[in-house]
């Protein structure tokens, strides 16, 4: 050990976590595929303690790898995605949530604060309206904010996964709709300067919007006709 041989020379000594970075993103090429197989996890980028910390203050997440449906799968009705989109200053927010299937979004604002507190009393709130069919799974990042989550799935009975970090392709129908809200709010929105009359409004447009991959019909009465059956 270095430590051993150069017992009064501390600039002889290295950390673990060195010389995996040295691996990890010093070598190149050749050169990293030949080196990455003398690892013990032959993984091909090294996960931080500090990334796996952060990913773990969310207690008990269940990961989307064990959601019960194929990613592609959009057959069966009340699988939904969120997000929030931050307002200026990251002082508010809004609450954006997206049905799968018929692709209709429920926004709702937090003017005082984004937290886990207010976004699962606000879920909890609105989802109440919408039969227990149509709450079967909520997918969200793994976004401090759903600390709550818990809380989330016993008021509403949807049960939540978390995406992979750095993965909005895993939720890709909720960021399609996060890119239409944002050009009626667009970044540096203050939320606590818009009212909850202008925000039902902008979810109204985009719900009777026609959309192309529904065969030109809207996302607000292809929800109604589910919520009739």
């Amino acid at each position: 050990m270095l430590v051993e041989e150069f017992p009064d020379d501390v600039s002889m000594r290295v950390s673990h976590e060195t010389i995996y970075q040295a691996l990890y993103v010093q070598a190149k090429g050749g050169l990293r595929r030949e080196l990455t197989t003398y690892l013990r996890t032959r993984r091909k980028q090294r996960k931080s303690r500090s990334s796996t910390e952060r990913r773990g203050r969310i207690s008990d997440m269940v990961n989307i790898a064990d959601r019960p449906f194929d990613p592609d799968d959009r057959s069966v009705p009340g699988h939904w995605e969120g997000d929030e989109i931050i307002g200026k200053d990251h002082k508010s927010a809004l609450v954006t949530v997206v049905e799968r299937q018929t692709r209709y979004a429920v926004i709702i604002r937090l003017p005082d604060g984004h937290g886990p507190e207010p976004v699962a009393r606000v879920i909890a709130e609105r989802f109440g309206e919408f039969p227990t069919r149509m709450r079967k799974s909520l997918t969200w990042d793994q976004g401090v904010e759903m600390g709550q989550h818990k809380q989330i799935t016993a008021a509403t009975k949807m049960d939540v996964y978390f995406c992979d970090p750095h993965s909005p392709w895993q939720r890709g129908t909720n960021e399609n709709t996060n890119g239409l809200i944002r050009g009626f709010f667009p970044k540096g929105t203050d939320f606590r300067d818009v009212t909850d009359e202008e925000v039902a409004h902008v979810e109204y447009l985009i719900n009777t919007r026609p959309r192309p991959t529904l065969e030109l019909q809207t996302p607000a009465d292809m929800f109604e006709k589910l919520l009739m059956r």
